[in-house]
């Protein structure tokens, strides 16, 4: 049945084609930038959960630069460290060599007395961002090392004073540092290494039988061998400390590659499957325009019949 008013094979065919058209504009934008999602009212649940991801990811991308700087601070001063076991050892050599029978007590302590120079310029020079855990100017620092939407940002906290063996000078009475010589309440340190002198007033060990009397050359050698312990589990710490960066380094890096996959699978468009719908609809658009076409001219065939 044909109207002269209403021609409804046209009207169906171009709403068929104005649906084609309008899924046509939105796979091409889905094409050109990528995203299925690109607004809250494409999907509200997906864009908020994706906005949510992608600021956690930007808040452990802070963190991961923190460990960055972390890593490079602990670094420093486990340089610092290493190349003060060596000065150390040094004058474990030259306190060694003191004992011997003839040994040139005043050169050896000349080289003492430089060796000990050389670690108060080790210790003084370990610094990195303002922070010192090896001559006592600080005595906290955190490490921030991760972070949830929970939690918030958590970190290592340091006790720097848990490096307190290698202190300048002692806060805390009764506690002997590496290169103090007095505490604060004035108290004299046992195993100070400023304290670490040789001298040709300094004696030997003397021996009656298998009776050994200890000089002072030997109870400063054990002296210097309670400090390199202190050191040793100084640097055990740093250790750890370098270890647990590392480990939230490659935690945050792990997690960041999982929030932007989350991300990638909540909004980003399938480009297999955008290319395949978009020659699809390229189809559906030629067909629309020729089906439009054919059901305008069953409108003439009215004429035919006043012919």
């Amino acid at each position: 049945m044909s109207y002269l008013l209403t021609n409804a094979s046209a009207m169906t065919a171009l709403q068929n084609l104005a649906s084609t058209q309008k899924n046509l504009s939105t796979t091409q934008s889905q094409l050109s930038t990528g995203l299925a999602i690109q607004n809250a009212s494409d999907n509200s649940s997906y864009w908020s959960i994706a906005k949510t991801m992608d600021s956690d990811n930007g808040a452990l991308e802070a963190v991961g630069a923190s460990l960055k700087v972390a890593g490079q601070m602990v670094s420093t001063f486990t340089t610092a460290m290493t190349q003060a076991m060596s000065v150390v050892n040094k004058i474990k050599n030259d306190l060694a060599e003191a004992q011997t029978s003839g040994a040139d007590l005043t050169q050896i302590g000349t080289d003492v007395a430089n060796q000990v120079a050389s670690l108060k310029t080790i210790f003084g020079g370990a610094t990195f961002n303002g922070q010192n855990w090896l001559d006592g100017t600080t005595t906290t620092a955190n490490i921030a090392n991760a972070y949830t939407n929970s939690n918030g940002v958590t970190g290592i906290a340091i006790d720097a004073t848990t490096m307190g063996t290698l202190q300048m000078t002692d806060s805390a009475a009764g506690t002997a540092g590496v290169l103090n010589t007095t505490q604060s309440g004035g108290a004299s340190v046992t195993a100070g290494l400023l304290s670490i002198t040789v001298s040709t007033s300094d004696t030997q060990d003397t021996y009656s039988g298998s009776t050994r009397t200890k000089g002072t050359l030997s109870e400063k050698l054990d002296e210097v061998n309670a400090v390199i312990s202190k050191m040793e589990s100084a640097s055990a710490t740093l250790g750890s400390y370098t270890q647990t960066i590392e480990m939230q380094q490659q935690f945050i890096s792990t997690m960041q590659t999982n929030l932007s996959n989350g991300v990638a699978s909540l909004v980003q468009a399938d480009m297999n499957q955008v290319s395949t719908r978009l020659q699809a609809l390229q189809t559906q658009q030629q067909l629309g325009v020729q089906s439009l076409s054919i059901a305008n001219q069953s409108s003439q065939m009215i004429l035919k019949l006043f012919q």
